[in-house]
């Protein structure tokens, strides 16, 4: 029935059907250099996913890498503030040059552009797509080991259009311990495995706060699904991240880069092993 539908534009479609063709890939900026790009995914809003791919880059810089991060999520961008970025994209007859952070790990992010960054931004599906292709197309990454993308929440128009339009080595999926949580993650492992995009692993957030008296750790939402959910898809525990109080301070004071002791730096060794 989908087959006798089909308007034959696999753009806006994530059936995985016969008349699919495979995928035409947008090529990066002629002067960009690229080694790996990862996309940090979420089923549902308000998982941390944001957080999750701020530490992931600092992990990754710490050890010596040299990080972008590409802020997909265009309604709601929070990449910079996490980073106290707020230099104005450049640009010139070239392409666009991304600000970078004290540690330098490059930025592209909406917010950037405006002039006032607590403007709304008020655009449609197709706009939004667009200008995330135009971010990865137009924009000159220098000599990036590791070029992170945080999508925006759901498997909507915009992380269909990224799965579709840009290679990745693989995804990361943030999840947090409840339930419904736990459903919304499979939802997007599924339809990672319909796109045909390698999960790298599932990070859990929020899993626990731990006793600053006695080191137990509470689990304020409930018992963890991340390894049920791990084991029925066959992807690895990246990581189960606390609910930290020092860390949502440094990420409100714009100095995330100086978290000293990062959870997912664990999760760096397990992609380099992946990854390299």
């Amino acid at each position: 029935m989908a087959e006798e539908n089909c308007t034959h534009d696999c753009s806006s479609c994530s059936s995985n059907c016969a008349s699919r063709q495979a995928p035409q890939f947008e090529q990066p900026h002629a002067k960009s250099k690229i080694k790996h790009t990862i996309a940090v995914v979420s089923g549902k809003g308000g998982v941390g996913k944001s957080i999750v791919t701020s530490m992931l880059a600092v992990a990754l810089s710490q050890k010596g890498y040299r990080v972008g991060i590409l802020d997909a999520d265009i309604t709601g961008p929070s990449i910079p503030k996490a980073f106290g970025v707020i230099d104005p994209v450049e640009g010139d007859e070239n392409g666009l040059y991304p600000p970078k952070s004290d540690n330098g790990i490059e930025i592209m992010s909406l917010n950037l552009m405006l002039q006032d960054q607590t403007s709304p931004v008020i655009w449609r599906g197709p706009v939004i797509a667009g200008t995330v292709k135009q971010f990865y197309t137009d924009v000159i990454w220098d000599n990036l080991d590791y070029l992170l993308i945080d999508c925006p929440p759901g498997t909507g128009d915009v992380p269909l259009t990224i799965f579709q339009s840009i290679k990745l080595d693989g995804i990361v999926i943030v999840s947090s311990p409840q339930d419904l949580v736990a459903m919304i993650v499979s939802k997007a492992a599924n339809m990672a495995d319909m796109m045909k995009i390698p999960v790298l692993g599932l990070v859990e957030n929020m899993s626990y706060v731990k006793c600053p008296d006695c080191g137990k750790e509470i689990r304020v939402f409930g018992e963890s699904h991340i390894e049920e959910i791990a084991q029925r898809f066959g992807y690895p525990v990246l990581a189960r991240l606390p609910m930290d109080p020092s860390l949502a301070a440094l990420v409100d004071a714009g100095r995330i880069e100086k978290l000293e002791e990062n959870p997912l730096s664990d999760a760096v060794a397990q992609l380099e092993k992946t990854l390299n």
